[in-house]
């Protein structure tokens, strides 16, 4: 089976539907607009994606009366950085971007995949951040560009 569209997102129905498979993805695959999966029940699927920018987190790819096919995100091990202050924020935002690394902002938190060099950074800096596996609702995006 290929599939070039998303049906809908299971968040935005208020009854689930009856019969669930899932396709568990990483993060980064999020963005991949052809791709190969397999569902949890040993199903293989294409993926094409024709108009949709990038896979979330509850995408339905497949459903009729009885089953749906379902998008889940893996969780992520990234580092969850609560500075102290804007200055803080400021400082260790610009030490991460120097270093091309792609983050993610979440109400007060600045978040980015784990990295050994990171975390011993922000102990360094006396930056306040924890370690943890979360569940992501998209990619971190490597942002390219040249120092031309």
């Amino acid at each position: 089976m290929i599939i070039e569209k998303i049906v809908g997102n299971v968040n935005e129905f208020e009854k689930a539907p009856h019969h669930i498979e899932r396709v568990y993805l990483r993060s980064d695959d999020l963005v991949k607009k052809i791709q190969r999966v397999k569902t949890d029940h040993g199903k293989e699927l294409g993926i094409r994606l024709i108009d949709v920018k990038e896979l979330m987190d509850g995408d339905i790819l497949y459903q009729d009366e009885k089953n749906s096919i379902v998008i889940s995100v893996i969780e992520d091990d990234v580092i969850v950085i609560q500075p102290k202050s804007i200055l803080q924020m400021g400082k260790i935002a610009h030490q991460l971007g120097n270093r091309h690394l792609p983050a993610q902002f979440e109400k007060d938190e600045m978040i980015v995949q784990y990295d050994y060099l990171v975390e011993k950074l922000l102990e360094e800096q006396e930056v306040p951040f924890v370690r943890e596996k979360r569940k992501m609702n998209e990619a971190f995006k490597h942002i390219g560009h040249s120092h031309d």
